[in-house]
């Protein structure tokens, strides 16, 4: 280690506080020592010894302080530098980078924002296309909208140089749309232009967007390569799937269920769609696990994916979809892994592409890919409430607690109300003994959502509070409805030292693949199950590898 590095680490490790406090309350245990034995007639030899001993706990001290940070909270395992990844990324000098924010929709009448945020999401999914460029994901580019940031700010906390703005107003067969990129380096606008077409000349007027976008930052677009607006035939059909897509990206079953009805509508008006069909996707794979049985669900993921994917091969999220179903339906890891990484060859700068590829690694135990997909995941898509959320049970689990805190915090800071499940940064609260901070974000998250939280049962149960942690689980389990999965059911019976019904749950969660599964080898909560036959069995039942994935938590 280079010397600068190394006294660097020192300091982040907090060794030379450790050491100064030992040092003075060492000489003042020593001075006091001196003064009170002869009082009491203690032999020399005794002072002596004692200070003696105070001398040799020096090295000792220093040497744990280097491993393990002491807090209010407990002992916390100080996380190695190797495994500390920046969560957000800066930008490299040669790289060129852009967030496009959604259009402001200036159509008259009631239903507005769809056709905005479409033309906005079509123009950035182009944009992601071009070799030497990085497109700040949807979701968080979106999540700026009719919030009070000015473009330096969006800018920065999306840690791009570029952002383009612009407005669309839609009457009758005619659209007019205006479009101005800023970069936010110096405040100039790059270019500006303000367009107006018949609905029929809408995916032309894309695509020339798109290309003046690139001109002005000076970077190489591929002719030949068909832009993803040069798919679609109709526009008829493209204005109802559009419809689909504004609410296949809410979290309520009322959403996700409306936007199964757009996607269907434009399949009527085009059955070639194969953009359509991904939505159909998309909309059951969330609906899954939370609304719907999986075993009802991921059936009609893997159809529609096959679907698109039978229209066109390069639907990059169809690819995604269809791994999970291996990974769930089938239990056929490497062939989720091989569609995975279809879809990472298509769309490198895909948020679904990375995110789902870093958690099946962590699943699995491998450990450094995970660890690499999940830095990218935060690159693209640093502003995602989903994906901030999910990092931080990913990192908890590997032991990376100053990335799990810094993604799980962000998550609190992006939405409070949590839509997208529970608290994840609450698991984490609880894992290192702060248990009063980890139930009231729990009680926060029930308050905003109406759903209690299996994490706020687990928390009283390691707080040796069992009746209080099979009352929550009840209301929980209440809230579900009538599917609740057995893994969320079998977390709360471990910690309650209930192996056998724990056992029994995870037997359930399997014959129900239930989706988040896989995912108890590398839990810590899961972790007195590991000598147990049984929990072995099932992990060896849904693919995984027991020992490399114990083995892929303990890494130091």
């Amino acid at each position: 280690m280079d010397p600068k590095d190394f006294f660097a680490e020192l300091k982040r490790r907090k060794v030379y506080s450790v050491a100064i406090g030992y040092i003075v309350a060492g000489w003042a245990l020593a001075q006091g020592i001196a003064q009170v034995f002869p009082v009491f007639d203690i032999p020399n030899w005794m002072v002596r010894l004692v200070v003696l001993l105070i001398v040799l706990g020096f090295p000792v001290a220093l040497v744990l302080s280097w491993f393990f940070d002491l807090t209010r909270y407990g002992i916390v395992r100080t996380p190695d530098m190797k495994d500390k990844i920046d969560i957000v990324p800066t930008v490299g000098s040669n790289e060129r980078s852009i967030a496009v924010l959604p259009f402001t929709d200036l159509s008259p009448g009631e239903e507005r924002d769809y056709f905005g945020e479409g033309i906005a999401e079509e123009i950035q999914t182009a944009l992601a296309k071009i070799e030497g460029l990085r497109v700040a994901a949807r979701r968080s580019s979106f999540w700026f909208k009719d919030k009070k940031a000015d473009l330096n700010e969006i800018a920065d906390k999306l840690n791009v140089e570029h952002v383009l703005e612009g407005s669309v107003r839609r009457e009758g067969n005619r659209v007019r749309i205006s479009a101005e990129l800023t970069n936010c380096c110096n405040g100039f606008t790059l270019w500006s232009e303000t367009f107006e077409r018949e609905m029929q000349g809408i995916f032309a007027l894309q695509d020339e967007i798109t290309r003046a976008i690139v001109d002005a930052l000076k970077l190489k677009l591929d002719i030949s390569a068909p832009l993803a607006s040069r798919l679609v035939r109709s526009t008829d059909a493209y204005d109802v799937y559009l419809h689909g897509l504004f609410y296949s990206d809410k979290a309520s079953e009322e959403d996700l269920r409306k936007s199964l009805e757009y996607f269907e509508g434009a399949l009527e008006k085009d059955s070639q769609f194969s953009r359509a069909w991904t939505g159909i996707a998309k909309a059951w794979l969330w609906l899954a696990d939370a609304y719907v049985p999986p075993l009802e669900a991921y059936p009609k993921v893997r159809d529609a994916a096959v679907r698109a994917l039978h229209l066109n091969d390069d639907e990059a999220e169809a690819h995604v979809y269809l791994a999970e179903t291996k990974r769930i339906l089938d239990w056929d890891l490497d062939g989720a892994e091989a569609e995975f990484n279809r879809a990472v060859e298509i769309e490198p700068n895909s948020t679904p592409s990375n995110y789902f590829i870093a958690a099946l690694y962590a699943a699995r135990g491998d450990r450094d890919k995970a660890l690499a997909f999940l830095q990218r995941t935060a690159k693209i898509d640093p502003a995602s409430l989903w994906v901030n959320n999910s990092a931080c049970e990913l990192y908890r689990y590997f032991g990376l607690y100053d990335e799990a805190i810094a993604a799980g915090e962000r998550a609190l800071q992006l939405d409070p109300a949590f839509v997208y499940g529970e608290p994840l940064l609450a698991a984490l609260y609880r894992e290192i003994g702060r248990f009063d901070e980890a139930i009231a974000l729990y009680q926060k998250a029930e308050r905003l959502n109406g759903r209690p939280a299996f994490g706020l049962a687990i928390t009283y149960a390691r707080m040796n509070r069992p009746d209080e942690a099979r009352e929550v689980l009840a209301k929980a389990i209440a809230s579900r409805g009538s599917y609740t999965p057995g893994d969320a059911i079998a977390h709360v019976h471990v910690v309650l030292h209930a192996h056998d019904d724990a056992i029994r749950e995870l037997e359930r969660a399997c014959e129900e693949r239930s989706s988040s599964l896989h995912f108890v080898g590398i839990a810590p909560e899961f972790a007195p199950l590991r000598s147990d036959r049984r929990f072995t069995s099932i992990l060896k039942k849904i693919g995984l590898e027991p020992e490399k994935v114990f083995t892929a938590t303990t890494a130091s």
